[in-house]
């Protein structure tokens, strides 16, 4: 969301023109009748750019999935991307063919019964939560995300501002030699910021293999590890996390 990124706008240096959208079904923005797939979220960042930045150059940030969002856009329009800096968010783990059959009886069986979000007493207790999935991050830095991450409601509970079908399993595949074919073409230097916190070998299985398949793909890349961090690198470690940013862009 983008209250996410409010602790690292705080520590720039430099006075930038910066736009954080909330991603569909996330937030203030709508969410999807129908589900969510990735060419939906380009078309919404392209759109965003499009309104925002028609014609200059953009400096590009993203984070996890954003990151993978932001890799397929500047491979759609490298021309129109400066520097792209992507933060854990450059590429998935890819998924063998076989499994598309089950993959996609899943995602059947999942819409007859929608999901749903759990409901909290409080806003002490979304924070909780959010300490709970990053335990670095600090109580009051928690009690800010939990006060844009969620909404009180009639009852008096406080739900999650995300849509629960984001819990469904995507019936669709994901392509890394697909996705390879996106960040040929980025042309922009690049920056891969990783935490030390071992997330990124958890999500990708130990395939380091593919870890360096995916890094072969970019022609102008560089990467840093933000320390003392988790994947959640802009909560825990805004001011590192700023500086690698603004270094790169500089």
């Amino acid at each position: 969301m983008s209250a996410s990124f409010k602790f690292t706008v705080n520590e720039l240096s430099k006075d930038w023109f910066i736009i954080a959208p909330d991603w569909r079904g996330f937030g203030l923005s709508d969410w999807a009748s129908e589900g969510y797939w990735f060419p939906d979220y380009v078309a919404d960042l392209s759109g965003i750019i499009n309104a925002f930045s028609p014609d200059a150059h953009i400096n590009l940030v993203g984070h996890s999935m954003g990151g993978n969002i932001a890799g397929l856009y500047t491979g759609v329009y490298p021309e129109r991307v400066q520097k792209l800096i992507l933060a854990e968010g450059f590429g998935m783990p890819p998924l063998d063919a076989s499994e598309a059959p089950n993959r996609l009886k899943i995602w059947l069986e999942q819409k007859k019964k929608l999901p749903s979000l759990k409901p909290y007493n409080s806003l002490e207790e979304v924070a909780q939560r959010l300490i709970k999935n990053t335990p670095a991050l600090t109580e009051h830095r928690a009690l800010f995300l939990a006060e844009h991450w969620s909404e009180k409601q009639s009852n008096g509970k406080f739900t999650l501002r995300a849509d629960p079908k984001h819990k469904m399993i995507n019936p669709i595949l994901y392509r890394s030699a697909e996705a390879s074919f996106f960040w040929k073409r980025i042309s922009c230097p690049t920056l891969w910021l990783h935490s030390d916190s071992g997330w990124l070998r958890r999500f990708m299985k130990d395939d380091y293999a593919t870890i360096d398949e995916y890094r072969s793909n970019y022609p102008n890349l560089i990467e840093k590890t933000i320390t003392e961090s988790s994947h959640m690198m802009h909560h825990v470690q805004p001011k590192k996390f700023a500086l690698a940013i603004e270094s790169f862009i500089n």
